[in-house]
Formats: C-alpha cells, sequence, structure tokens
C-alpha cells in the first residue's frame, strides 16, 4: 500500500492479486472520535471523491486511471458514528443544491465515482455515518457492526439521503420501523433485512476489509469497461419507475452496443469463452 495522510481522512492504494489491478482505499481517520465527521472531515471526503469522479486521483504522485473499485471504512473499531457536535458542517449548505455547496458534499460527490464503492463496516455506523454508509454501492460488515438513525431522536433532518435509501434497501415498513423509533440494527438484522449485502463472521478469520478487498478483486477480473456502464444503468434506471428504467436500459446498451458492435474484440472474447473446452464448468444435480 501506499498511504497519503490527509490527517482526518487517510487514502492508500491496495493490489488485487487476482485481477492485477488496484481499488483506493478511502479512511476516515478519528478513531478516538469514533470517527465523527466535523468540517473538516466532510471538506476532505469531498474532496477525494470529487478527484476519484474526475479521474484526477493521486497519492504522493502516484496516479491511476484504471481502478477497479473504491473501499470506504473508518480507521480504528468504528466505521463512523454520526456528526462531530462541536464542529459539525452546515446543514443548511448540506441540504443545498446549489453548485456551490454540492462541491463540498461528499455523498454528492460519491454519487458521482462511475466505479463501484464498497463499505467495509464495523462498529458504529450511526445518522450520517448511516447516510455515509448508504452512498456506497456494496456494503460489508463484521458482527461488530451495528446502524441506528437517531434523527428523530434529537430533531434533526436527514439530508444525504437516509429517508429515501434505506427504504429502497430494506423496504418502506422497516425503514419506518428503523428511523421512527431509533431502532438499533445489529449486524445479524442488518443482513436478515438486505441492509448488509455481506455479513463477516468472527470465526471466519476475515475482516470486512479482508471482504472487501476480495469483492474488488473479483470486480477487476471483470469487464471495467462495462462495470462502469453498469452502474451507470442501475443508479440510473434505480432512480426511475420501472418502465422507464427499463427504457433508459434500452438507451444506454443501444449506446454500447453501437460501440463495440465492430471492436472485433468484445464479441470474440465472449465467444473464446463459451467454447473453451478447458474452462472449469458447473455440473448439474439433476
Amino acid at each position: 500500500m501506499s498511504r497519503s495522510t490527509h490527517h482526518v481522512v487517510l487514502t492508500d492504494w491496495v493490489d488485487l492479486p487476482q485481477s492485477s489491478k488496484r481499488a483506493v482505499v478511502v479512511s476516515i481517520n478519528r478513531p478516538t472520535q469514533m470517527n465523527c465527521f466535523n468540517t473538516e472531515v466532510v471538506s476532505a471526503l469531498a474532496r477525494i471523491f470529487s478527484n476519484i469522479a474526475d479521474n484526477k486521483f493521486e497519492i504522493n504522485g502516484e496516479y491511476d486511471d484504471d481502478i477497479a473499485a473504491v473501499i470506504f471504512t473508518g480507521n480504528g473499531p468504528s466505521f463512523c458514528a454520526g456528526a462531530d457536535l462541536s464542529n459539525p458542517p452546515n446543514p443548511l449548505e448540506q441540504s443545498s443544491d446549489l453548485h456551490e455547496h454540492l462541491y463540498n458534499n461528499p455523498v454528492h460527490q460519491m454519487s458521482r465515482v462511475p466505479v463501484p464503492i464498497i463499505g467495509a463496516l464495523k462498529g458504529h455506523v450511526i445518522t450520517g455515518g448511516f447516510e455515509l454508509a448508504l452512498a456506497c454501492d456494496i456494503l460489508v460488515g463484521d458482527e461488530t457492526t451495528k446502524f441506528r438513525d437517531t434523527h428523530c431522536t434529537f430533531g434533526l433532518a436527514p439530508c444525504w439521503g437516509l429517508s429515501q435509501k434505506l427504504q429502497r434497501r430494506v423496504g418502506p415498513g422497516r425503514a419506518k420501523l428503523a428511523s421512527y423509533s431509533a431502532r438499533k440494527i445489529d449486524s445479524k438484522l442488518a443482513y436478515q433485512w438486505g441492509l448488509l449485502d455481506e455479513l463477516v463472521l468472527n470465526d471466519s478469520g476475515e475482516s470486512s476489509m479482508d471482504r472487501a478487498i476480495a469483492i474488488a478483486d473479483s470486480i477487476g477480473s471483470q469487464n471495467n469497461t462495462m462495470v462502469k456502464r453498469y452502474k451507470r444503468a442501475l443508479d440510473e434506471g434505480g432512480a426511475m419507475e420501472l418502465s422507464k428504467g427499463l427504457q433508459r436500459e434500452r438507451e444506454l446498451g443501444i449506446s454500447h452496443y453501437l460501440e463495440v458492435m465492430n471492436d472485433g474484440q468484445t464479441f470474440e472474447t465472449a465467444k473464446e469463452f463459451i467454447t473453451d473446452e478447458e474452462r472449469p464448468r458447473l455440473k448439474s444435480k439433476l
């Protein structure tokens, strides 16, 4: 790993051995404050994710324009326990759609990243930290992971998407139960609800970071252009009603095939894979 220190946020390259690509690891670095974010953290996260989205990200002068994924985590025992109320980000600015405010909004900047963002979670994932987690594409947690939305407890309004994204992950009834009552959601319940996509058990010998790196490596072994375009189809179509989402998929599909139909590679690669008699094959149990 090659590490860059932004004081309250750390960034690393991590090598992916099977795909021979790399992922970027972004870590909130306030472990003694359970990685609660203040204005400095929010600004640093927004700049880092903006640079990744704009293909300008580098660490100590080292640049890679073909990263497989981003892994988002917290240094220490917790992912993020929410806002540091001694120096919180301005909620009016974080709720604003004005360009100058979106520039400093980490969740907005995360939405612009073209490659998958994998959340490697542990410990507290609370309120604003919950919203940062929901800005990821894939969530991996260990048995210490615990979610809680305390907006209603303290009379605060969500502005980074929790009211909309949680119900899309777990259904409106469970989202209302979790948010209206500030219910604690432990790792097993989170996995049962579909809030966690993968749960790393204590006896597995892995950490959530280990599993996130393995997932990034598997993603890196795929066609990177198609991964980015598939993410776009999922994100854009998922924000629409089904009929419009299907139409958007067709539009993106036409655009893709107009590009690759005659590139002399895409269909030949698929054909070679299908006809390869030496490749491992699953055996039917029927």
